[in-house]
């Protein structure tokens, strides 16, 4: 069998690696490479970094809806996709005779779209999980072959959360690959009536608003840590905020004010309690545990100033 993978991000690798491990991976499909960092470094994507370690052609269109032919003369008898960033055109879902394949990281039809580990995490879902889908047209709208529930915890984070599906996606696509082949695999329609949508992450959406619940704020903290990392402004300054704590302690003051700083963090008023910031990163500093920033500026100086 024929596989051709087509993904880009660290989540997709761990996929990648098992069809490498257990198929014929004739060809990768992965987004064009970037320039990253201060020195604008022209970087592979992770998928395509493992793919050349296997000497597995890559091929890196700019716009897969018109750059599709060599995809083709590859001639997969399946196509597995997991975070690409593109939409498949027709004529490339409709070529392999197994159908195009897609790795999930949600309970589809809820969180279709392109951050859905994010948003599980920012929209206080309790659990999220994998589907293993036919593609179409449409976005994530295909039909569901299998899915595997993953609890969330208060422990997890995006990275953790991250992994944790990364892995669980490995292992339901190899093992419900077996009833793809040979056509014994369930085909389930989606429930429109439910569909939920987990669209990419805007810049303004990292902004952390104190005026929410402690709940709201935390859970907005560790959906998006730790990149990009919500923000706060400071003394007109933006810190990256990675991690926080529910506190039960109620206190005076205004919404985002730092109100105390004890063992726990900088403890910040919110609209109906309060939060510990545990971890962070101040303008132009590197990351660093809450209670290290305190001692480099001074308590005294920091209690009574407002996050905006």
């Amino acid at each position: 069998m024929r596989v051709v993978f087509m993904g880009t991000p660290e989540f997709a690798v761990n996929v990648l690696q098992g069809l490498i491990d257990n198929y014929d991976v004739v060809g990768v499909v992965s987004q064009p490479d970037k320039r990253v960092g201060r020195h604008q470094v022209l970087t592979s994507t992770p998928v395509k970094k493992l793919a050349l370690e296997y000497d597995i052609p890559v091929l890196q269109p700019i716009r897969v809806r018109e750059e599709y032919d060599e995809i083709i003369k590859l001639k997969p008898d399946i196509i597995i996709t997991c975070a690409y960033g593109q939409i498949i055109p027709k004529e490339l879902l409709d070529y392999p005779r197994l159908g195009c394949i897609n790795v999930h990281a949600s309970l589809l039809p809820k969180l279709r779209g392109g951050a859905p580990i994010n948003r599980a995490l920012m929209e206080n879902y309790k659990c999220t999980g994998i589907t293993i889908m036919y593609m179409d047209t449409k976005m994530d709208n295909g039909d569901i072959i299998e899915q595997e529930k993953l609890d969330i915890t208060d422990e997890d984070n995006l990275d953790s959360l991250y992994n944790k599906l990364s892995l669980l996606g490995k292992n339901l696509l190899l093992e419900t690959l077996p009833s793809i082949i040979n056509g014994t695999n369930k085909r389930i329609k989606q429930d429109e009536k439910e569909v939920t949508y987990a669209y990419n992450i805007k810049r303004e959406e990292e902004h952390i608003n104190f005026n929410m619940d402690s709940r709201s704020v935390f859970n907005l903290i560790r959906g998006l840590s730790p990149i990009p990392g919500a923000n706060a402004i400071l003394d007109d300054k933006e810190m990256k905020i990675y991690s926080s704590m529910i506190l039960t302690e109620k206190y005076s003051g205004e919404c985002g004010e730092i109100v105390s700083i004890n063992k726990q963090g900088i403890i910040v008023k919110t609209m109906d309690g309060s939060i510990a910031i545990t971890s962070l990163k101040p303008f132009g500093k590197k990351r660093m545990d809450a209670l290290s920033y305190v001692n480099g500026v001074g308590k005294d100086k920091l209690i009574g100033k407002v996050f905006r």
